[in-house]
C-alpha cells in the first residue's frame, strides 16, 4: 500500500512536470468522452422530450392530416420524409364528423391560422411568435389541454364566429401577471380584438412547439380571419386505448370514401398516431447516437495513440531515473505500476472532465425541452470504464518497456 501511494505521488509529480503535453492529452480524451457520453445523454433527453410532447396530444388519440410521413430503410439506415398532398377542406372535415360512427369516440376539427401572431393588451405585448389555431369545442379535451381559469369555447361561439379566445398560460402571465386576471379581458390577436374566455393550464415547451404560447379561436372565427385555404386537421379520441388501432382503420376507410380514393390507390392523406411519430423520431435519434459512438471511438483511438506516445517519450526521458531506481533495489513490478498508474490517471482526468461537460449538455437540453433530467449513471459508468481501458492499453507497453530496462545501460544514458 505504501508503494502504491508513493507511485501515485510520483505520477502526479510527473504529470505536473510535463503540464503542456499532459493537458493536451487530457483534452483529447475529454473530447472523446464528451462526444460519447454527452451525445448519448442528449439523445436520451431528446427522446424524453419527444415522448412528453406527443403524450400531451393524448395516447388515446390520432389525427387525419394532409401531410403524409414516409419512412424507408436503405444502406444509410432509416430516413423520414414528408409530402403535402391534397388539402383537407372544411367540407371534408364536417362530412367525416357526420359519417364517422365508431362507438365511444370524440371527433374534433382544427386548423392553423398563423405561427407569427402578436398578442397585445394596452402597452404589453408578446413576441411575434404566437401560434393561432382555430378549434371546435372538442379540441381541448382531445389534446388533453386543461384550463387554469375560465371556460372552453362553446359550440355557439364556434358556429357564430364570436370574437373570443382561449390563450396559453405564458401569454396570460406576460400580459396580466396571472391566469385569473386575464378572464374577460380584451386583447389584440394580430389586428383583431378578442375577449379571453379561458386560459390553458401550463404545459411547457417541447422540441415541437411551445404549448403555452398559443391562442385558440373558434373555428369559424379563424376561417373568417385567415381564410379557408389552409388544410384542416381531424382529431379523433377514443375512450378505450385498446381499440385505437381499430378506430383508426375505420377512420381511414371512411375518409377514403369521402375523398373518393380509388380501390388499391395510395391514400392522399395520413392517419397519424402519436406513438408511431414518436417511434420514427426516436429511430432517427438512435442513428445520431450510433454516429456519436463512431466519432467517439475514432477520437478515443487517437487518445490511445497520443497517450502511448507521451508515455514512451516519458520512458526515454526518465531512462537514467529508472536505472537509479533499479540500482537502489526497485523491482520491475514497481516500475511497471508507476508508469501504468501515470497513464491511467491522465486518462481518468480526461474522462472526469468529459463527464462533467456531458452532464452540462444534458442539463441544458433538459431545461430547453422542459423535461426532467436524470443523471445517466449507465453512460457515466461506460465513460469511466472506457477511460480505464484507454489508460491501461496506452500505458501497458511503455510500462513493460520501462520495467525491462537494463540498469547498467540506463545509468550510462546521459
Amino acid at each position: 500500500m505504501q508503494q502504491l501511494r508513493f507511485n501515485i505521488s510520483q505520477a502526479f509529480s510527473t504529470i505536473s512536470a510535463n503540464m503542456l503535453r499532459s493537458v493536451i492529452t487530457i483534452l483529447i480524451i475529454t473530447l472523446g468522452i464528451t462526444a460519447l457520453v454527452g451525445i448519448l445523454t442528449a439523445t436520451d433527453v431528446m427522446k424524453a422530450g419527444v415522448t412528453s410532447n406527443f403524450s400531451g396530444l393524448g395516447a388515446n388519440s390520432f389525427q387525419i392530416t394532409n401531410e403524409v410521413i414516409k419512412t424507408k430503410k436503405g444502406r444509410g439506415g432509416m430516413s423520414m420524409s414528408s409530402t403535402d398532398t391534397k388539402n383537407i377542406s372544411y367540407e371534408d372535415a364536417l362530412t367525416f364528423q357526420a359519417r364517422y360512427a365508431f362507438p365511444k369516440t370524440t371527433v374534433g376539427v382544427s386548423v392553423l391560422g398563423t405561427m407569427v401572431a402578436t398578442v397585445a393588451n394596452e402597452n404589453e405585448k408578446t413576441n411575434p411568435n404566437v401560434r393561432v389555431m382555430g378549434v371546435d369545442q372538442n379540441y381541448l379535451s382531445i389534446a388533453q389541454t386543461a384550463l387554469d381559469a375560465g371556460r372552453n369555447i362553446s359550440k355557439y361561439e364556434e358556429e357564430n364566429a364570436n370574437s373570443v379566445c382561449v390563450v396559453g398560460n405564458s401569454i396570460a402571465k406576460k400580459l396580466f401577471k396571472n391566469a385569473q386576471k386575464a378572464i374577460g379581458q380584451t386583447v389584440s390577436v394580430g389586428a383583431n380584438k378578442m375577449t379571453i374566455v379561458g386560459v390553458a393550464e401550463a404545459k411547457g415547451g417541447s422540441m415541437m412547439m411551445d404549448q403555452d404560447n398559443m391562442v385558440f379561436l373558434p373555428l369559424q372565427t379563424a376561417r373568417t380571419i385567415y381564410g379557408g385555404a389552409s388544410s384542416y386537421v381531424i382529431n379523433v379520441m377514443v375512450q378505450d386505448v385498446q381499440v385505437k388501432n381499430v378506430a383508426s382503420e375505420e377512420a381511414e376507410g371512411v375518409f377514403r370514401g369521402i375523398r373518393k380514393v380509388p380501390l388499391g390507390a395510395d391514400n392522399n392523406f395520413a392517419v397519424q398516431q402519436n406513438n408511431s411519430l414518436v417511434e420514427m423520431v426516436n429511430n432517427l435519434l438512435g442513428q445520431i447516437g450510433i454516429a456519436a459512438i463512431a466519432i467517439a471511438i475514432v477520437t478515443l483511438l487517437g487518445s490511445v495513440i497520443g497517450l502511448m506516445n507521451i508515455m514512451l517519450v516519458s520512458v526515454v526521458e526518465r531512462t537514467r531515473e529508472i536505472g537509479i531506481s533499479k540500482a537502489l533495489g526497485a523491482k520491475s513490478a514497481a516500475i511497471r505500476q508507476q508508469f501504468l498508474l501515470e497513464s491511467i490517471m491522465i486518462s481518468l482526468m480526461g474522462g472526469a472532465l468529459g463527464i462533467v461537460f456531458s452532464l452540462v449538455i444534458g442539463v441544458s437540453l433538459s431545461s430547453y425541452f422542459d423535461v426532467a433530467f436524470v443523471i445517466p449513471w449507465a453512460w457515466i459508468l461506460l465513460g469511466v470504464t472506457i477511460c480505464s481501458i484507454v489508460g491501461v492499453v496506452s500505458g501497458i507497453y511503455p510500462a513493460l518497456k520501462a520495467s525491462r530496462l537494463d540498469p547498467i545501460v540506463a545509468l550510462r544514458t546521459s
